[in-house]
């Protein structure tokens, strides 16, 4: 946990430079939350199956423009990621507490390209491929959601958000409560309680799938220990706040 730590404090120190630091214009913080959510869609798609390439999202959410040769349900994927990231974001604004009318309501948006299963708990047994472990009869998913968000927002509130945000998700991946559509649910999850904390969202990046899938076998393997799943998501958002002091110390300068 020692590294954990210590990346945590480096955490804490770049977020206490960023709120010191000026705002933002209107029309920087439109540039970078669009830029944001195109890659976020994208990789969030494709860490799911999607063959959409990241000019090919920004085309579909940007222009609106049908790509030919592509399913229809990748575009209302990316489509429907983008609605929902949006939602997310006035959470943010209203400060809403985390609950199951919010992760089904995320999950509506999700899930466009199956109106049939959106914001529905999954009603029957599945398997995800390459996953070591059994995941809950479809009985049991109501009751353990339950249980989970009233862990969530009560035994784990005293701790550190990142843990607190990280501990959910695996949680929430590992009961898989609905039948298509908990990966992207969830990062927008995770997105949402950081957010709602003063932290940038974060972006689980394609390339890193492996690292991310393999945070789970070790969350399991460690009897729910989440130190690897903390340091990627920490490394994430050491990433993102460097990006917005660079982005900020910029502007600044150009107005001296």
């Amino acid at each position: 946990m020692s590294e954990v730590s210590e990346l945590f404090q480096r955490i804490e120190h770049l977020k206490a430079k960023l709120d010191a630091q000026r705002p933002l214009t209107t029309e920087e913080v439109r540039r970078l939350r669009e830029e944001f959510m195109i890659d976020f869609t994208y990789n969030s798609n494709a860490i799911e199956g999607s063959t959409l390439t990241l000019q090919e999202t920004a085309l579909i959410l940007k222009e609106g423009i049908t790509i030919a040769e592509k399913p229809l349900r990748e575009h209302l994927a990316a489509v429907g990621h983008q609605d929902a990231f949006y939602y997310v974001e006035r959470l943010v604004q209203d400060k809403v507490e985390l609950s199951e009318r919010i992760i089904k309501e995320i999950h509506t948006l999700v899930l466009m390209e199956q109106a049939q299963n959106r914001g529905v708990y999954r009603r029957v047994p599945v398997a995800v491929l390459g996953a070591q472990n059994e995941l809950p009869q479809p009985y049991l998913v109501p009751v353990l959601m339950e249980q989970l968000l009233a862990k969530y927002n009560m035994e784990m509130a005293n701790k550190h958000i990142i843990e607190r945000v990280c501990l959910f998700h695996l949680e929430f991946e590992l009961i898989h409560p609905f039948l298509d559509g908990n990966g992207r649910t969830g990062r927008l999850i995770l997105n949402l309680e950081l957010m709602k904390a003063g932290y940038p969202p974060i972006n689980i990046k394609f390339k890193d799938r492996l690292s991310y899938y393999a945070c789970f076998t070790d969350y399991l393997d460690r009897n729910g220990d989440p130190s690897m799943f903390m340091a990627l998501v920490a490394e994430y958002l050491e990433e993102e706040l460097e990006k917005y002091l660079l982005i900020l110390e910029l502007a600044n300068g150009s107005l001296n």
